[in-house]
């Protein structure tokens, strides 16, 4: 979910316009002093090897490596709730489109879910359902998974520090926080130690259930891919990851204090980064990218140039496939 998710915060800025995508590609900043220098050259840049990575929009991502599919917040249904329109509604019904999920999910082996509201988990029970996937979440995210029909031994509940083997292919789960609104607060908080006595049917049934960020490593030397899926993380957690690429959720408040330098500080200044969750999550993948208008991307990429010169930052579309060094593919 995005830092506020009330109605307020769209009449704040209904009358704003709304910025298309086509504009938008990588910006690739220069360096700016020899010290930035010598730090891209100690690091080096990721190697694309046999790795694709798709943006699914809001914080999702397919990776694809050696043939082996890996899933993050995949969130592709995308349904109204009036969230962008200035008429949030929480009793939205939650809405999943089969046919058009199949058309982004490939055959996923793991789908990392960061947390439980809708515009990360509203897929996720119709693909471990469909594929037998391996899920990886919270024990918020396994309650609400059995509540829908989801096999429990299919889920698999992590907390944060496990380092998990997937036959050469390692996930790193990160303990994290989710996005604060101006209010320093957020929609739907709790956690679930059972499975609740029906499943959710509103998007305000699904409350975010604690939060975690992944750290992905493809083997034989594959880049490694940091992935947040809200705008605020646990420093102490972060610290020493070092990831080659760094898909990191912008903000839409500053009520997380120095934000993006002491998110960038602690993952070790990556070779490349890439601002996630900006997007209006409410318009189907097909459509033009439209920006969040609560959300300012070009700050955030400011900040970024500002704390670490030497990163390349991507900002992505829907419609293309990355190497894995975040460069289109040929």
């Amino acid at each position: 979910m995005s830092d506020d998710t009330d109605a307020q915060r769209i009449l704040r800025f209904g009358r704003r316009t709304v910025l298309r995508g086509a504009a938008l590609g990588a910006a690739a900043p220069l360096l700016t002093s020899t010290a930035a220098a010598s730090e891209a050259a100690t690091r080096g840049a990721p190697v694309a090897g046999s790795a694709s990575l798709r943006w699914l929009g809001t914080s999702g991502w397919r990776i694809d490596v050696d043939g082996r599919t890996v899933l993050f917040d995949p969130y592709i249904t995308r349904f109204k709730t009036g969230l962008f329109s200035g008429a949030f509604k929480p009793d939205t019904a939650l809405k999943c489109d089969p046919k058009l999920v199949r058309d982004y999910i490939g055959r996923p082996e793991i789908v990392l879910v960061s947390h439980c509201h809708w515009d990360h988990l509203a897929d996720v029970p119709y693909i471990a359902k469909s594929t037998g996937a391996r899920i990886v979440g919270t024990e918020t995210t396994f309650h609400v998974l059995v509540a829908f029909g989801v096999d429990p031994h299919q889920i698999s509940v992590v907390k944060g520090g496990e380092v998990l083997d997937f036959g050469g292919l390692t996930v790193e789960v990160v303990a994290s926080r989710h996005s604060r609104n101006k209010r320093h607060s957020y929609f739907a908080p709790g956690t679930l130690n059972a499975p609740p006595a029906a499943a959710p049917r509103t998007i305000s049934d699904l409350p975010e259930g604690d939060t975690l960020a992944f750290q992905v490593t493809a083997p034989n030397r594959g880049p490694s891919a940091f992935l947040m899926g809200a705008s605020d993380f646990s420093e102490r957690d972060a610290e020493g990851l070092r990831p080659d690429l760094a898909m990191v959720a912008v903000p839409s408040s500053t009520s997380t204090s120095h934000y993006v330098p002491r998110l960038l500080r602690a993952l070790g200044k990556p070779g490349v980064v890439v601002p996630v969750h900006w997007d209006n999550f409410e318009e189907p993948l097909s459509e033009p990218l439209r920006r969040d208008p609560a959300v300012d991307l070009d700050a955030f990429i400011a900040q970024v140039h500002r704390e670490s010169p030497a990163s390349r930052i991507v900002v992505p579309d829907y419609r293309t496939a990355y190497g894995g060094d975040m460069r289109p593919r040929r």
